[in-house]
């Protein structure tokens, strides 16, 4: 009957009436629920793949990404570690190490010069010549190494990945995903270090260590490398060094110093700390201090008993300029100048070691418990003090017979006038180093002003804090023409003089002075 029906509605050109149950909507959802749940499941996948691929190219990274190659005499560990900041480390034990900020992230390179083949070094210090050759295959070792280092790392790094991600996917489509992020984040790592490669960083290292192998390891500011060419030779210089240390077990040489260098110097503030002359005296004789420079505030409160303090200046037995600081007496002027190898400088101009210095003492005598910088105060009168003592001084730089090549304040409130006047001021006063570009004067050079920290770690109670004061000095080179052309920063902090933090900075322009941004005068 339903049949019948059927047959003549379609005969009539009528739908036929339905017979079964409607579709049910609740159907269609749950299709385009299974494909969310696809979806979702994919994307758990993926990330899944990626965590994989991130944590095999660590772990890696980390264990096989080392390689032992020759570098000259030595024997060499050259490591790979992930780090944001990029850099190599270059690791000389006993002498310390140096940081390089070679290239960019996300990639440290570590190179730790380790035992020396005894027959290679005997053959270095028989045969000068040998030392030639071996710097110049050193570089080529290195770029060897660090080769076989970089293809090392991305078998690693793929190796690990592939054998972790089928441990925990058993699924060899998903482990080749894994295995092919592995390498492109391993290569592209390798790559942005390749591409961002600095050769000329070897001129401005920061070397960590024993304060008396500073020298031999950085080297003198003119014998450094800012190019493939001279970096052989500044490595040849590592080498015989180390080599003579490791066979002789003697005392470090030091290089000799270029034709014309004249190495200076810069103290302040030691407020009676008997390590800075420790220091100090280390430093001198390491590297070769033509003179030395203190911008006050040698005693805390000037008195007599303190002037005792002094003595130690004629044990260096090198020029010694200085200028009074807040903290220091007429009488502590006096026993200065009775030391057999002292200058003092009171709105005065000296030469000495080719250099023509003038300088002039702090109007204020402040002796205070307190040896802060803001212990002395700063009204609008004692400003006006500071300001005209530099108006005094800038006077007398401009009417020397002589170029004035540096000029002394105490306070850096006092440099400002000496802007155009000569090329470097040095302060003190601050307890804080600092480095700017005096505000410029039209028609005039440019002025740059060097603020020393405290050398006597701001006196024994900047031991009374959380941390103690770092004792801070700088050495400056300056060329034949008497133009600053680097310096080293050295940081002591809390150790005593063993461990010391040495940064090298180069001047690219000695008569535009180094790079540094046009700051105000510190006020304070």
């Amino acid at each position: 009957m339903d049949g019948q029906e059927n047959e003549q509605h379609a005969n009539r050109g009528e739908d036929a009436p339905a017979t079964g149950p409607a579709p049910r909507p609740a159907l269609r959802r749950g299709g385009a629920d299974r494909t969310g749940r696809r979806a979702l499941r994919a994307t758990g996948w993926t990330l899944a793949v990626l965590v994989v691929a991130l944590v095999g190219v660590v772990i890696g990274v980390l264990a096989g990404g080392r390689v032992s190659t020759d570098i000259g005499p030595f024997q060499a560990d050259l490591t790979v570690a992930p780090a944001l900041g990029g850099g190599t480390t270059v690791d000389i034990p006993p002498l310390g190490a140096l940081l390089l900020d070679s290239h960019d992230g996300p990639t440290h390179l570590t190179v730790e010069l380790g035992a020396l083949d005894q027959s290679r070094t005997e053959a270095l210090l028989d045969d000068p010549a040998s030392i030639n050759r071996a710097s110049q295959s050193a570089v080529d070792d290195v770029r060897e190494g660090v080769l076989r280092l970089g293809l090392r790392t991305l078998a690693s790094t793929v190796l690990v990945t592939l054998l972790l991600a089928l441990l925990l996917f058993r699924d060899t489509r998903r482990a080749a995903w894994a295995g092919g992020l592995a390498l492109v984040i391993t290569a592209t790592s390798l790559g942005t270090a390749a591409t961002t490669i600095r050769p000329e960083s070897i001129e401005e290292p920061r070397y960590e260590g024993l304060l008396v192998n500073a020298p031999a390891i950085v080297g003198d500011a003119r014998r450094i490398a800012n190019d493939y060419t001279r970096y052989a030779e500044q490595l040849q210089r590592i080498v015989g060094n180390v080599s003579q240390l490791y066979t002789t077990v003697s005392s470090l040489p030091v290089y000799e110093p270029a034709p014309g260098t004249t190495r200076v110097l810069h103290v302040s503030d030691m407020h009676l700390n008997p390590t800075g002359w420790q220091l100090i005296r280390t430093v001198v004789e390491q590297f070769g201090i033509d003179v030395v420079i203190d911008t006050g505030d040698i005693t805390d409160w000037g008195s007599e008993p303190e002037a005792s303090y002094v003595g130690s200046i004629g044990l260096l037995r090198k020029p010694y300029v200085y200028i009074r600081g807040n903290h220091d007496s007429g009488r502590t002027a006096a026993a200065v100048a009775r030391q057999p190898n002292a200058i003092v400088l009171s709105n005065t101009t000296t030469t000495v070691a080719g250099l023509t210095i003038a300088g002039i003492g702090d109007p204020r005598f402040t002796p205070d418990k307190n040896t802060s910088p803001a212990g002395s105060g700063l009204t609008q009168q004692t400003a006006d003090q500071l300001i005209g003592v530099g108006d005094q001084l800038a006077a007398t730089v401009r009417s020397s017979p002589r170029l004035v090549n540096i000029a002394l304040v105490h306070d850096p409130a006092s440099a400002g006038p000496l802007s155009g006047a000569c090329p470097l001021v040095l302060a003190g006063h601050t307890h804080s180093r600092q480095v700017s570009k005096l505000p410029e004067v039209p028609g005039k050079g440019p002025t740059q002003l060097m603020v020393q920290g405290s050398t006597g770690g701001a006196g024994l109670r900047g031991l009374e804090g959380e941390k103690p004061t770092p004792l801070s000095m700088t050495v400056l080179y300056f060329d034949k023409d008497k133009l600053l052309q680097a310096y080293d920063d050295i940081t002591v902090g809390g150790t005593g003089q063993a461990q010391v933090n040495l940064e090298r900075h180069v001047v690219e322009d000695p008569k535009a002075g180094a790079p540094v941004p046009v700051t105000p005068t510190p006020t304070r």
